[in-house]
């Protein structure tokens, strides 16, 4: 098994006992349903790849790179000419997404048009020759006082002559509606307490720059927001705890179901809940031995 890239970027934080470790994603998978994180997290189930996901990475990456290019090169079509190459490097690193195209899967060249769809409807939104991002694919991490190791990826860092800070996230999906913008707006107050907390500097200006339907989420957070912010990542790292010792993960059904790799194996869509990992093994190990009981 592969270690994630917050693993891999990972410091050693020396002399301190850290408690665990949490990311925005992992939150968020808790928070929409515990049986969904640990699924992902504690069973590290494989999930088949989603087109959709796919996209966004080939998306980001084309826009990461953009800013590679000297200002005047930063054009809408110079970005469309980079969609292949950049699903061909990530094809390269990981083969097995071939496996999202053919009889049940869209046709890559009409997948590879909406990638550059996606790239379209950037432009309307930002002209990157006017951009110089501070950092890009930024990963971050901090210590809270609690022991909780914070940690994750900001995609895009920028930063004003005045000394401003903006962080910007990219979504090639559309923007949620108006009653789920705080659940949208938690990963990037999320990273805000990370920075806040890192660099002693609340960022002035927090963005979700949606893809899909060309619209941009801004927030301006305070220290009352990333306060209280810190204060939930604490409550949902001690509710992961709790159903760690209790082993209660229960299902929690939403519309986020219509996506979850894990409904044969969930109750909400009559599948049982899997054994943990630990039983699964020593029923695995059991059923070893009676094998070999019965051929001898």
């Amino acid at each position: 098994m592969t270690s994630s890239p917050a693993d891999r970027h990972s410091t050693p934080v020396d002399g301190v006992d850290v408690l665990g470790a949490l990311s925005p994603s992992r939150a968020g998978d808790f928070m929409a349903c515990p049986l969904l994180y640990r699924y992902r997290s504690v069973d590290k189930l494989p999930e088949d790849p989603s087109p959709a996901a796919v996209r966004g990475t080939v998306v980001h990456k084309v826009l990461e790179d953009l800013f590679d290019l000297p200002a005047v090169e930063r054009t809408a079509e110079q970005a469309q000419t980079m969609v292949v190459p950049s699903w061909e490097a990530l094809l390269e690193a990981e083969p097995e997404l071939e496996g999202m195209f053919g009889d049940d899967g869209p046709e890559v060249g009409a997948w590879l048009a909406e990638c550059r769809g996606s790239l379209e409807k950037y432009f309307e939104l930002e002209d990157p020759s006017r951009l110089e991002p501070a950092e890009r694919e930024l990963y971050v991490e901090t210590l809270l006082d609690s022991k909780l190791l914070l940690r994750g990826f900001v995609d895009r860092v920028d930063v004003a002559p005045d000394g401003r800070v903006r962080l910007v996230d990219y979504k090639s999906g559309r923007s949620v509606g108006e009653r789920f913008e705080g659940k949208a707006l938690f990963q990037m107050k999320f990273y805000a307490l990370v920075w806040w907390r890192t660099r002693g500097v609340i960022p002035a200006l927090l963005q979700l720059i949606y893809l899909g339907n060309t619209e941009v989420l801004s927030y301006s957070p305070d220290e009352a927001d990333l306060l209280a912010t810190e204060r939930k990542v604490n409550a949902v790292f001690a509710a992961i705890r709790s159903a760690e010792m209790t082993g209660d993960w229960r299902p929690n059904k939403s519309r986020l179901c219509d996506w979850c790799s894990f409904q044969a194996h969930c109750p909400e869509f009559g599948g049982e809940i899997l054994p943990l990992p630990m039983f699964r093994e020593a029923l695995a190990g059991a059923g070893d031995l009676g094998s070999d009981l019965t051929d001898d």
